[in-house]
């Protein structure tokens, strides 16, 4: 693996383990996610892969979300081009994946980041990871999780997280039912690698037939919400009050709304 990879790869007996690797917080570019979507794709087609970990090579963070320089001042056709790759595309190929994927979240998961997170299968998250969804505090909705996070946690506490901003920590997560399993830091690749494990020693061809039935009874139109979610999302972001909001995050002080 090369040093300079934003996406790192390897394979280890069935296990494919593909980590973020964008210093300092994992934002998602356009270069990231198509390098992403890729290393998904060569996982999906590589029959010796049985099961597939998606991770971050960063000590604290697992994604901070959307690069923030795609969203300022951009076109809105240059956002729908990052959102198509990180709503639909994923969407699709994990959808079409084959095998199980497991997200382990070892540091802060926000925005995008809990997207990616969220299209996996299973999701485990070591005792110091936080998540949370502060695209309200930007003016801006993490429109994508209208349609996945009542179906998770239920109505009234998927409104309270992405209409408050607040973030919160694995365990809070774990009691949602948002996180399968918590383990400590230092446990937490031991933990998803035997995870993953266990889902490899299963006979692949059932595997992908089971995941496959399993992924057409939860899609509940899922995939459909999706591309309105990202049309949602790029009409909003395009506002002046989402502007505002994304300047003054990156600038580091209080957004002064438009009246």
């Amino acid at each position: 693996m090369n040093a300079d990879e934003i996406i790192k790869y390897k394979v280890t007996g069935h296990v494919a383990e593909i980590a973020l690797n964008r210093p300092p917080v994992n934002a998602m570019s356009i270069a990231l996610l198509e390098q992403l979507l890729d290393a998904l794709k060569r996982a999906a087609d590589d029959d010796n892969v049985r099961a597939v970990l998606i991770t971050s090579a960063l000590a604290t963070r697992f994604s901070a979300g959307l690069d923030l320089d795609m969203l300022l001042g951009n076109s809105g056709e240059e956002v729908r081009q990052l959102l198509d790759r990180l709503y639909i595309e994923l969407t699709d190929i994990q959808y079409n994946l084959g095998k199980p994927s497991i997200a382990v979240v070892n540091g802060a998961a926000r925005g995008g980041g809990m997207t990616l997170a969220i299209s996996c299968d299973v999701i485990l998250a070591g005792e110091s990871a936080t998540f949370g969804y502060p695209e309200i505090d930007l003016a801006v909705i993490p429109a994508i999780h209208f349609v996945h996070l009542p179906r998770i946690i239920g109505r009234h506490r998927a409104f309270e997280l992405l209409f408050s901003g607040r973030s919160f920590d694995a365990a809070e997560a774990a009691s949602l039912g948002l996180v399968s399993h918590v383990a400590p830091d230092e446990k937490l690749i031991e933990k998803a690698q035997a995870l993953a494990g266990t889902f490899a020693s299963k006979s692949p061809n059932t595997m992908r037939m089971a995941r496959a039935a399993f992924m057409r009874a939860n899609d509940l139109d899922y995939r459909r919400g999706v591309g309105y979610a990202a049309e949602l999302f790029c009409n909003v972001v395009a506002t002046d009050d989402a502007q505002e909001g994304l300047r003054a995050f990156a600038a580091k002080r209080t957004p002064e709304w438009p009246a």
